[in-house]
């Protein structure tokens, strides 16, 4: 599809801080756009439907999933994660640079959709500080974050499937690289 090359994928570990850093990025350079995911999770503290998520039920994900309206989507702890074709294809058509922020299965599938997508792997500085920034937020009990850090092995070592690899030291200058990698691809990318 024409307009692929605006099209930025970003995936890592639960606890990389790659939401940080794509709001951190939203926030200097508010011409770039964010998808919209859609979840069954509920939400957590402070998020917002339509805002950080479309919270929706699993009937109605499993309804967009049959309808072909979700281009990726996952199963993760148990909860649906999935994007919108509608939310892609339309910042694709405008020439507008948007990232989504999905996980590593859903990144193969953006990757298989739209050849000319470019995806971003952030890595945690070590495998220590991931599992402390997800004990730092104090929202999941143990047997997730221990479900979190085993995943995240199997994740890590699927990051060479991808374009371009960032490593969240600090989330500013990591929020940079970033917004550099976007305007080299947009620049030189593949239409």
């Amino acid at each position: 599809m024409q307009g692929e090359k605006y099209l930025f994928v970003v995936s890592g570990p639960s606890g990389t801080g790659k939401d940080t850093i794509v709001a951190r990025l939203l926030a200097d350079h508010p011409e770039i756009q964010h998808t919209i995911s859609a979840t069954t999770r509920a939400p957590r503290e402070g998020e917002q439907d339509g805002v950080n998520y479309y919270f929706v039920s699993k009937e109605d994900f499993e309804r967009k999933l049959q309808n072909d309206e979700i281009v990726e989507h996952t199963c993760y702890c148990g909860n649906y994660y999935g994007t919108l074709r509608s939310e892609i294809e339309r910042h694709m058509r405008e020439k507008t640079p948007v990232i989504l922020v999905i996980e590593v299965e859903g990144a193969g599938n953006i990757k298989r959709l739209y050849p000319g997508a470019t995806t971003v792997f952030v890595l945690p500085p070590d495998i220590q500080e991931l599992e402390r920034r997800l004990r730092a937020r104090g929202t999941e009990d143990e047997a997730t974050i221990q479900k979190r850090l085993t995943r995240a092995q199997t994740e890590i070592a699927n990051a060479i499937h991808y374009d371009e690899h960032l490593v969240n030291v600090e989330v500013g200058p990591c929020a940079e690289s970033l917004y550099t990698i976007i305007q080299y691809h947009i620049q030189y990318g593949r239409e």
